[in-house]
């Protein structure tokens, strides 16, 4: 929890991971990848949080636990599973696997995500199936643009993916995360595009779609999809960091999304570990509109930005708040 001017901050970390990225868990696509994850890393975030490249590629559980819950003030954070099995054909890049290995061990601190991809047809369905039993999933993170062999992606819109959005529904999957923002090397830009989000928001209103990165580069088209869809969410992983770089920008970003979708539905989230949290929580505290653009956007309240860090998450996956940082939780 962050506590600032007499205010408690409860912080839910919406997109974290736990991958492997070492030369012998990848070809020259997956290099690629990370090299890129790296660069907006380097490019977005003050110099004294740049990893060495090496450390980036594969850090540890003692990294990962101390960055978040030591001194990054996470009070839960949130596994989002990219398997990317073409780039990183050794054990997967950041598989629910791997995660589990690690919220196992600490229960109280990790929320399990699973992942599905309709081109793996029946067997995929009997696939999370059991790993919904056996993690009891509340939440799933679909990656659009994956390759698999000669397919360089899918839709939400297609038929194949309506049997996993059915089948989530039955097994209580409620919050659907989907990767819609900036394109990674060597992945097609275009397969991020978020217009597939309008039509399977509105097929089925009994889940959630939690749209990471806010459809950077698109949050103009995003915008007028969440203002039309009430189950439609805004994930801020990526967003974020901007808050530093580019901080006017920052602006337009969080304001063009407390105007159209609320803010009950956006939701803090660093991408650990291209980011890590405790500067993005403490820049976010501080931050305001700046003045010359208030008379468009306003100004972000503490209540706003207490629901953003993590009461907006906690109410999407159930958890308990403490008594000090409840006043601000959606539905009190």
């Amino acid at each position: 929890m962050y506590h600032k001017d007499g205010v408690s901050y409860y912080v839910v970390d919406g997109h974290v991971h736990y991958w492997n990225a070492s030369p012998d868990n990848r070809n020259r696509y997956g290099e690629g990848f990370i090299e890129c994850f790296y660069n907006y890393s380097s490019a977005l975030s003050p110099a004294e949080w740049v990893w060495p490249y090496e450390k980036f590629c594969k850090y540890t559980e003692q990294d990962l636990i101390h960055d978040l819950f030591e001194t990054g003030y996470v009070d839960k954070a949130i596994f989002q599973p990219t398997y990317l099995r073409d780039f990183y054909p050794g054990e997967g890049f950041n598989t629910t696997e791997r995660n589990a290995r690690i919220a196992g061990k600490h229960p109280d601190r990790f929320i399990l995500n699973g992942a599905w991809d309709p081109r793996d047809g029946a067997e995929g369905l009997r696939v999370l199936e059991e790993k919904a039993h056996r993690y009891g999933l509340k939440g799933v993170k679909l990656y659009t643009a994956e390759w698999r062999g000669d397919s360089r992606g899918y839709k939400l819109s297609d038929p194949i993916a309506y049997p996993y959005l059915e089948k989530c529904q039955e097994l209580g999957i409620v919050n659907i995360h989907v990767h819609k923002g900036p394109t990674i090397w060597p992945l097609n830009r275009d397969a991020f595009d978020v217009a597939d989000i309008d039509q399977a928001a509105t097929d089925f209103p009994g889940l959630r779609f939690i749209v990471e990165h806010v459809g950077l580069p698109r949050l103009e088209d995003f915008c007028w999809i969440g203002v039309q869809e009430p189950n439609v969410y805004g994930g801020l992983a990526v967003a974020m960091p901007f808050i530093h770089s580019r901080p006017r920008y920052f602006a337009q970003i969080v304001g063009e999304l407390l105007y159209w979708l609320g803010e009950d539905r956006l939701l803090f989230a660093s991408d650990y570990a291209i980011w890590s949290p405790r500067w993005l929580v403490e820049k976010f505290v501080d931050f305001q509109i700046p003045e010359d653009m208030q008379g468009e956007y306003g100004t972000i309240s503490v209540e706003a930005k207490r629901k953003i860090l993590g009461l907006n998450a906690a109410s999407l996956y159930d958890l308990k708040v403490p008594d000090e940082a409840r006043s601000a939780q959606v539905g009190t």
